[in-house]
């Protein structure tokens, strides 16, 4: 039985099953994961926004920004007479957002505490909606879609970049088939779904958006890359998790880790931990 959590949005213990928490949860390493995260899907947010010919001007928003999101992408895009939002419904996170608002002098972006399946805030106010790596990491992300279709103007787009858990490693290893294995029960514990990058169109499609367009990037990354160990690294960030719920022991755990990072640091390993899905739409006038 999954242990109870807290929720992020409420502060309440859930007993059960977790329903809409974050499955990565909000640790020390997951917080040093996500800030490094940053400049990884920076090219990517980039020409997301490309796609979707973000203007000056702009009212935007960053949903689940998490410590940062694309919050300084949006403010440099928008420019002094636009205005970007971020929201997330953890607290911790938000109060790192601000941080990082202030240190990069962002004087058009604001935080806010929200939660992204019911932000309370008004409908048909924005350009662009967007989220990065929310929809895969939370249950119900439908609901947080519709959310990005109800607070878009008419006319305006809804944008998102999910990973999909597709790795490819060459030569295989049995290890790192075991931590994704981990990886994927975790989270599906949680409601979320690991796969849920090629499912983006779908989801825009039911939430009533229209003129949808997709790409998926999957990088390789060299054996000095930080993002050539996220597997083991999303493993350290729930490792609670995984030995409450009994999915595996502490002693398999530290030898999967070491066997992993041993299997990674060779140079002629090729890893492609994941694919990543960029997709927007626009909302109907």
């Amino acid at each position: 039985m999954p242990e109870a959590v807290t929720s992020p949005a409420t502060g309440q213990r859930d007993q059960g099953r977790p329903s809409g928490t974050y499955t990565w949860g909000s640790s020390p390493a997951e917080q040093h994961r996500l800030k490094r995260q940053l400049a990884v899907l920076r090219a990517h947010s980039a020409t997301l926004l490309d796609r979707v010919g973000v203007r000056p001007g702009w009212s935007t928003i960053d949903l689940g920004c998490g410590p940062a999101g694309i919050l300084d992408l949006l403010s440099d895009r928008v420019g002094p007479g636009g205005h970007v939002i971020g929201a997330d419904a953890d607290p911790g996170y938000a109060a790192l957002a601000r941080a990082f608002v202030r240190e990069r002098a962002l004087a058009n972006v604001q935080v806010l505490d929200a939660d992204a399946r019911r932000t309370g805030l008004p409908g048909a106010a924005f350009d662009l909606v967007h989220s990065r790596m929310v929809l895969v990491s939370i249950s119900r992300p439908a609901e947080v879609v519709t959310e990005m279709a109800r607070l878009a103007k008419p006319g305006g787009w809804v944008a998102a970049l999910e990973a999909d858990a597709t790795a490819i490693c060459y030569p295989p290893h049995p290890a790192l088939d075991r931590l994704t294995e981990l990886l994927v029960a975790a989270a599906r514990s949680d409601g979320a779904d690991p796969e849920l990058g090629r499912r983006l169109p779908r989801l825009f499609r039911d939430a009533g958006l229209a003129d949808i367009g997709v790409e998926a990037r999957a990088d390789v990354y060299p054996a000095d890359h930080p993002q050539r160990t996220v597997v083991p690294d999303l493993l350290r960030a729930i490792r609670p998790k995984i030995i409450t719920r009994g999915l595996a022991a502490e002693a398999e755990l530290d030898a999967l880790d070491a066997a992993v990072r041993g299997h990674l640091a060779d140079p002629e390993t090729t890893i492609v931990p994941v694919t990543y899905f960029l997709a927007w739409a626009r909302k109907p006038s």
